[in-house]
């Protein structure tokens, strides 16, 4: 058994058979075989390791008239690799004793050698590990043929191991099929993060490498609760993880009774819960955990899912159903949050260095008018069907936000034009990621209908810290007395202005902070659907006073490590006061 720490990004547990994406894309399609198929997958072994003999052969030769003998002889050391007798030895006696199919007879095997490669001390031979991946990779082309499966055509359910994935990668997961994800890479609040809680499918980023440990077949869990990759789990952490998992069922299930009832605390002050969503099929799950309304959604994965910029009716198809199926309720539309590197709008030559400090957000928008005009047309024609609003996102400079409102009003133009109905009163709001847009919210709160905390860049930019790296991951905390400080300052000047203010990031879900945004006079929280039960629960145990006394609190103390364990030790305080009084 082997435990990999990394980060938690989306909790629950998840137990099942790695895929392991790779760039081919391999997936083992079984790990075992029956007794009488024994001799046949012997067979299959030998003819594939005489195809990939004569291919390293053929290469060999090749490479060594076009260069030389000395390269001509890096495949002739694969073909003495692959010839080894103890290798072969090794590989039929796993299908021969233990029934493994052929695949993974040798991805199991080969990886222990390079494994073994990989801890030696002698550079020279350490890099012989990459001629056994190689070697590998040639074997299962040979066994797998044309039966190779990918991330979109998934058959069986399966947890995805991978170095990283793309957001689209990820939006493209089948939730029917992939029970879990893990990657080498990555921190809180990345897109791949957030696409994988959207999917409410337990993740933990960020672990390190590990993927040369895994085959795909090989047993796996994943505990989103702790950030933990468990990889060949022995019999009794598998049995204690598949009680944690089914207490967990069991707790969402108690938790489902909520759904009706209003996020209110003890003394009568009601918190709207509202839902971050990626995908229009979220809604339903929005509606079964109770959700008020949409307080974000987030509508870039309109274009990494579909290879292409979306026309103004894909635009409007996808905001219509999500606006018709809320029936009434708050749907706040944000525009692209994407970075031009994403949208393959930057020059090659110019390859963005620092992405979260270039051309995104609404900077792209406004250099990109024509896509920022389809959005912006086709929100305005969904706002006739219900309550919807635009919001504008990375706003850093009042002269951004008047172009964006600009560029709303010649939208506008374009419709009446057309003919075409639209909400004239729309709301705008803006949302708040940006040390100097929190600085000066009084001056931007004047020019808003409503303001919403993104907490996820807003800790990002306000510590230096890049979210999605491994290295400086432990840096990102949303509990430093900065970061509330900062919320305080920013709902002070709406609740001035006669602005209501929202805070949508990652902070939100988290029951830990749920107490300390109330006192800090938050009254819009929105989060994940699936944590909309969990953080409506801690609004009705506790009352405005206590939450009050606990932000007073929080911001006296001094460090992240201080507030974390202060707003645990509450939390754990009234949930436990809570059970009491229940017996």
């Amino acid at each position: 058994m082997q435990t990999f720490q990394g980060i938690a990004v989306s909790p629950g547990v998840a137990i099942g058979e790695a895929f392991v994406v790779d760039s081919e894309g391999f997936r083992i399609p079984r790990r075992f075989i029956e007794r009488d198929a024994v001799q046949d997958e012997l067979k299959r072994l030998e003819a594939s390791v005489e195809a990939v003999a004569i291919q390293l052969e053929q290469y060999g030769q090749a490479v060594a008239v076009q260069l030389g003998e000395q390269y001509g002889a890096i495949f002739s050391a694969q073909h003495q690799m692959l010839r080894d007798a103890r290798l072969q030895t090794e590989i039929s006696s796993l299908i021969s004793q233990r029934q493994y199919s052929a695949e993974y007879a040798v991805s199991r095997t080969l990886r222990r050698y390079a494994k073994v490669f990989q801890n030696l001390e002698n550079q020279h031979m350490a890099e012989r590990a990459h001629d056994i991946f190689d070697i590998e990779k040639r074997l299962l082309r040979e066994l797998l043929g044309g039966k190779r499966e990918d991330l979109a055509h998934l058959s069986s359910q399966v947890i995805v191991v991978a170095h990283d994935l793309t957001p689209s990668e990820t939006a493209n997961l089948n939730t029917n099929f992939v029970r879990g994800f893990a990657a080498e890479i990555g921190g809180p609040g990345g897109h791949t993060a957030i696409v994988a809680e959207a999917l409410e499918i337990p993740a933990v980023v960020g672990a390190g490498a590990f993927l040369n440990e895994v085959s795909g077949g090989d047993m796996l869990i994943v505990d989103g609760d702790r950030g933990r990759i468990i990889l060949h789990p022995d019999d009794a952490t598998l049995a204690s993880y598949r009680q944690q998992a089914e207490q967990q069922r069991s707790q969402a299930a108690q938790l489902e009774t909520l759904r009706d009832l209003p996020a209110e605390t003890l003394d009568g002050q009601k918190i709207a819960i509202m839902a971050n969503i990626e995908f229009p099929r979220e809604v339903d799950a929005c509606l079964a955990r109770g959700a008020n309304g949409i307080g974000l959604y987030r509508t870039e994965f309109l274009y990494l899912g579909s290879g292409h910029e979306p026309s103004e009716d894909e635009h409007y198809q996808a905001y219509l159903r999500v606006v018709q199926a809320m029936n009434g309720r708050p749907v706040v539309i944000r525009t692209l949050d994407l970075g031009a590197d994403k949208m393959g709008l930057s020059p090659r030559s110019e390859n963005e260095r620092n992405p979260f400090l270039g051309l995104r957000s609404i900077r792209l928008s406004l250099k990109n008018l024509a896509g920022f005009r389809t959005q912006l047309r086709a929100i305005l024609r969904a706002s006739v069907h219900g309550d919807v609003r635009v919001m504008f996102p990375l706003i850093s400079t009042l002269s951004e936000l008047r172009q964006a409102k600009v560029v709303l009003r010649d939208s506008m133009e374009d419709l009446d034009e057309a003919g075409i109905a639209y909400n004239r009163d729309l709301p705008i709001g803006m949302m708040v990621e940006v040390p100097a847009t929190a600085l000066l919210i009084d001056r931007f709160a004047r020019e808003v209908d409503f303001l919403s905390i993104g907490t996820n860049d807003l800790i990002q930019y306000a510590l230096a810290v890049d979210r999605s790296n491994r290295e400086v991951a432990s840096l990102y905390n949303a509990g430093d007395p900065s970061i509330l400080q900062l919320i305080k300052q920013i709902v002070n000047a709406g609740d001035e202005h006669r602005v209501h203010t929202s805070l949508c990031g990652q902070m939100s879900s988290n029951p830990m902070f749920t107490m300390v945004l109330i006192g800090l006079g938050l009254r819009y929280l929105s989060v994940p659907p699936m944590a909309v039960p969990e953080i409506k629960n801690v609004c009705r145990r506790v009352s405005l006073a206590q939450c009050e006394a606990v932000a007073e609190r929080a911001l006296r103390l001094d460090t992240a490590m201080e507030v974390n364990d202060y707003l645990k030790q509450e939390l754990l305080a009234v949930m436990a006061q809570t059970a009491e009084s229940t017996r």
